[in-house]
């Protein structure tokens, strides 16, 4: 249990003293993959893509405040809330949020598990859910391996630790 607990915090471990702009170089490198991989991400998402989206992972020391306007998409990290203006948010540990973005998540049924809220304009996180689910192929793939070996070894482990950790809770 306590490797297991070390093993879902090893991101916020890892990161904490990590700068919030340490973050916007790989965050611009992530936004123009998808906006050059995935172009039509933009249609799905309608009047939505006007909305700012938090995206909490529980295990790691920031935020990131999405905008997905197709004119001007922008991901930023922040190290806490207390300023920030968003139209909705989605919390759940990275690994969550990474299955969901994989498609390999029924985002329902962790909604109702509770390993996943959400807050705010529910429409909004519907359309994006509904936007990545039409991807063809794994929009985490295509971000790791714009990162070369380094970004698809850590996604690999992100996933190794991930198939361990629901293995472990699996009775």
């Amino acid at each position: 249990m306590i490797h297991s607990m070390m093993l879902k915090n090893l991101p916020r471990l890892l990161l904490r003293p990590a700068p919030a702009l340490f973050y916007r170089p790989v965050l611009n490198r992530i936004v123009k993959k998808i906006i050059h991989t995935h172009p039509r991400i933009f249609d799905r998402l309608g009047d939505n893509c006007h909305k700012t989206i938090l995206v909490n992972p529980t295990n790691m020391p920031v935020v990131f405040l999405v905008k997905p306007d197709p004119q001007k998409p922008s991901v930023r990290a922040y190290k806490n809330t207390r300023h920030l203006h968003f139209d909705a948010s989605i919390t759940g540990s990275l690994l969550t949020l990474l299955r969901m973005v994989d498609g390999r998540l029924d985002g329902d049924a962790v909604f109702f598990t509770r390993d996943l809220q959400i807050n705010g304009d529910t429409e909004a996180i519907v359309s994006l859910r509904n936007a990545l689910d039409d991807v063809d192929g794994s929009i985490a793939d295509d971000i790791a391996a714009s990162f070369g070996l380094a970004g698809q070894a850590a996604l690999n482990l992100m996933r190794r630790i991930d198939m361990r950790q629901r293995e472990r809770s699996t009775p």
